[in-house]
């Protein structure tokens, strides 16, 4: 499915463009803020080709995509012509800390990439000049700091953008506001006056703000609200340069006054009690973080945790960053533990296709989702080894002197790093340990693995003798072709099972039949997919090539419509094998069962190659 199918999928069943107020995305999800949560179609969207998982939380609406969000979320933004600012006035229900965590989390998001590529960079100096490979004195190393450090050091500025975006004010006057306290005019007072100047007759404390976080979120929210009252009071024909000039006016010697002051005030002591707690005990600290962070990845509120971080990074150094990587690192184990463990080349390609992300960006999404939380006995395992790790990370003091997501390539940006390094380690081996001992499956679906073979003997059997063969139900194929296994299949929203259980058939004839007697419950306008719901209560998708929703129906020619029904050996679609091919799009067509939840065993036929019509899947209910 294309970027632009998906983005146009996700808008109609969160409510539609009426229903959204706003959308920004993060590392892997986006993140809506909508009118009315009840009108959002969440079976749908998790059911849909291309999401992992929707998660309700924070006053936010998050469709879980993965990796490629960014380019879901552009064609999102078009389709529902929303993205840098919307009426506020239009409010999402939920409470007040839900709220205040939903602006944080939304006023991060958006810069989250460039905060961990700023990251990675100087994650990458500390290696260089660690090793000797770069001098610390040399041009390179102040050109390569310049980019690492830039975003740091205005911070303020993009977070006076972010946050004004998100309270649906003027972005760029948020970034004026944000400037205003970095400009050399004004840090120059700092140096001369002596640390305290005035503003028509009023005292003001002056302080650096470089790399400062809730200074900008204290004046930018008062900035909204002003912002708001200006544009219902003043003619909206004066309104283009009155409502920033007032607004400049009013908000920046305010800031200095009194939001600037007690922003850092209040920022510094969120970093004191941190660290207070930290000095007290380590280890507990270090325990409780490391056990939780995993959660507050699920509820897709870890975001919230950002502007503390690097309050205290401003400080000399961060604990939470050295506490929560346990954790990281604690499902990163996960999966190679169930990479090592497992059989199944499905649950095996899985794994291995979401290591990789996890060891180099610290990305883990893909194991919460496709591993952790479809294997739930693993779920303690995690949480033994993100406490143990963030125990030791807290007993020896570890702290990030930078900003990155915790990953292989970001261990320079902690110190110490012996005792770091040991904590990590500790997280990944003690989840392979006990995923390789004590298993990741329940032992529902162990019996079910275990009897497979004989189950299956028991029911050709049964089919030969003339047998009704109860709670089961026969898939034939709708295709002439060669059969693969889904793990086979070259797009990671089919052969990580996302979307269901299921097989694929590499098709040498051009069309494809009904496998059961149902309802057509879907006809894409393409013709590339149809999904039909059995009799028996089946939902299978049958969908014709990968990526080829992008030939916008060339080549494909579907008899039938949503709402037909039909039987068992109906022509659903006529489609041209060579000319599919010839656009440069393969047609290996997975068979996927959507509601794999409802069966205890999707059981394949023992076949290498399969005649339409013929017996391809059994489901055991």
């Amino acid at each position: 499915m294309s970027y632009q199918s998906l983005a146009k999928e996700i808008v109609q069943w969160v409510g539609g463009e009426q229903n959204i107020i706003s959308v920004v995305h993060c590392a892997t999800r986006l993140r809506f803020t909508l009118k009315d949560h009840s009108q959002a179609d969440k079976k749908s969207l998790e059911n849909s080709d291309g999401i992992l998982s929707v998660v309700e939380n924070g006053g936010q609406f998050q469709v879980v995509i993965g990796s490629h969000v960014s380019e879901v979320y552009k064609d999102v933004i078009k389709i529902a012509n929303v993205g840098t600012a919307k009426d506020s006035s239009e409010k999402s229900k939920g409470n007040v800390i839900g709220k205040i965590f939903e602006v944080i989390a939304g006023s991060f998001s958006p810069i989250l990439g460039a905060l961990a590529g700023a990251g990675m960079l100087k994650a990458l100096l500390a290696l260089l000049t660690m090793t000797g490979l770069l001098s610390a004195k040399s041009g390179t190393f102040f050109i390569l700091s310049a980019a690492g450090n830039a975003l740091f050091y205005f911070l303020p500025i993009f977070l006076g953008i972010t946050v004004a975006t998100k309270l649906g004010a003027n972005p760029y006057v948020g970034g004026m506001i944000g400037a205003a306290l970095l400009e050399p005019n004004f840090t120059s007072l700092l140096q001369n006056a002596g640390g305290s100047t005035h503003f028509l007759g009023i005292p003001v404390v002056l302080m650096s703000y470089s790399s400062t976080v809730f200074p900008v979120f204290i004046a930018v929210s008062i900035y909204a609200l002003l912002d708001r009252f200006l544009r219902k009071t003043i003619h909206k024909d004066l309104q283009l340069f009155l409502v920033p000039m007032l607004s400049l006016l009013i908000i920046v010697p305010l800031t200095t006054i009194a939001f600037g002051p007690f922003g850092v005030y209040f920022g510094n002591s969120i970093g004191t009690f941190i660290n207070f707690l930290y000095s007290k005990s380590g280890i507990l600290s270090g325990a409780l973080m490391g056990g939780s962070y995993t959660f507050l990845t699920l509820l897709g509120i870890h975001n919230g945790l950002a502007p503390f971080i690097l309050e205290n990074l401003t400080h000399g150094g961060d604990p939470l960053l050295a506490l929560l990587s346990a954790a990281v690192f604690a499902q990163i184990g996960l999966a190679f533990g169930i990479f090592i463990k497992t059989k199944d080349k499905k649950v095996k390609a899985l794994a291995g296709s979401t290591l990789l992300p996890g060891i180099l960006s610290g990305v883990t999404e893909p194991i919460l989702y496709g591993l952790m939380l479809r294997y739930k006995r693993t779920i303690p395992y995690v949480v033994i080894a993100g406490v143990v790790g963030g125990g030791v990370s807290g007993l020896a003091g570890v702290k990030a002197m930078t900003l990155a997501l915790p990953s292989a390539l970001s261990i320079p940006i902690y110190s110490p790093l012996v005792p770091y390094i040991i904590a990590i380690l500790s997280s990944f081996a003690i989840t392979t340990i006990l995923t390789v001992i004590f298993g990741y499956e329940d032992k529902k679906k162990i019996e079910v693995e275990e009897n497979k073979v004989e189950e299956n003997k028991v029911e050709e059997n049964k089919v030969e003798a003339g047998q009704t063969i109860i709670k089961q139900e026969a898939i034939v194929s709708p295709l002439t072709g060669e059969i693969k296994p889904l793990a086979h299949v070259d797009d990671p929203v089919f052969s990580s099972e996302a979307m269901g259980k299921g097989i694929a058939i590499e098709p040498t004839v051009g069309k494809a039949v009904s496998p059961v007697n149902g309802t057509i419950t879907t006809v894409f306008p393409t013709g590339h997919a149809i999904g039909i719901t059995s009799d028996e209560g089946a939902e299978i998708l049958i969908h014709i090539g990968i990526n080829t929703v992008q030939l916008e129906g060339k080549y494909y020619s579907p008899v039938v419509k949503q709402g037909d029904r039909v039987n068992q050996g109906d022509l659903l679609v006529n489609f041209d094998i060579e000319k599919i091919k010839e656009a440069g799009y393969p047609v290996t067509t997975p068979i996927i069962i959507t509601n794999t939840d409802r069966y205890i065993d999707i059981i394949e036929m023992n076949k290498e190659a399969v005649q339409e019509k013929e017996a391809l899947l059994t489901l055991v209910v």
